[in-house]
């Protein structure tokens, strides 16, 4: 996107929470690809759709430093709850901490290691998920919670633009050819509707019928 036009999109949505700041600051100074946390824009974006559905629960596949879990929660119901996973162990203690000043660390529940691990043991259904983990395993992650979102329920899905790489069919990034993939498949599907928001990298809404 023009670096002005981001700007102004910022200028003229409501104000970054000031934790939230803090912690995309942070996240770009101390660890390696900062650019895979959600930021103003997005973060906001997430916020109000969480705050419209109002979920009882929640399912964040990718943790990363916590940016998205701490807006995503702001729309949960008193008493609600968000699990997040991240693959990443060394993580944790960071962006639990970002829970704690956020107000946020009784409302989530942090689990490490693999989603393809932890999905089927997770007894609940969710009236949200947001898929942001590792592009090539988009597929699996969309099998294992499709049974677990309620009728009616969302899911939302990161990068799905993956920089405009879906649009090179004969790409050889194995990362943009899980994404082309995925993509494909959700076209295809029959128990669910979705639209592509070209917001970042690419958000796409997917509702279960």
């Amino acid at each position: 996107m023009n670096k002005k036009l981001e700007q102004y999109l910022e200028d003229h949505s409501s104000p970054e929470d000031p934790v939230l700041e803090d912690l995309y600051r942070q996240t770009h100074i101390r660890f390696v690809n900062p650019n895979m946390v959600s930021g103003h824009l997005q973060g906001k974006f997430l916020e109000m759709i969480s705050l419209m559905i109002r979920p009882a629960n929640i399912l964040e596949i990718g943790t990363f430093t916590g940016y998205s879990a701490i807006c995503l929660s702001k729309g949960l119901q008193p008493g609600g709850k968000l699990i997040t996973i991240e693959l990443n162990d060394e993580l944790s203690a960071f962006s639990h901490s970002y829970f704690c000043r956020a107000g946020a660390d009784s409302k989530i529940t942090q689990l490490t290691g693999s989603a393809q691990n932890i999905i089927p043991g997770l007894d609940l259904l969710f009236d949200l998920v947001f898929i942001d983990g590792d592009k090539r395993e988009y597929i699996e992650y969309y099998k294992l919670i499709i049974n677990k979102v309620k009728p009616g329920g969302f899911i939302l899905v990161d990068n799905v633009l993956w920089g405009g790489k879906v649009l090179d069919k004969e790409t050889t990034d194995p990362q943009a050819r899980g994404i082309i993939k995925f993509n494909t498949m959700i076209k295809s599907e029959t128990i669910t509707e979705d639209v592509i928001i070209p917001l970042r990298d690419g958000l796409m809404l997917i509702r279960k019928k």
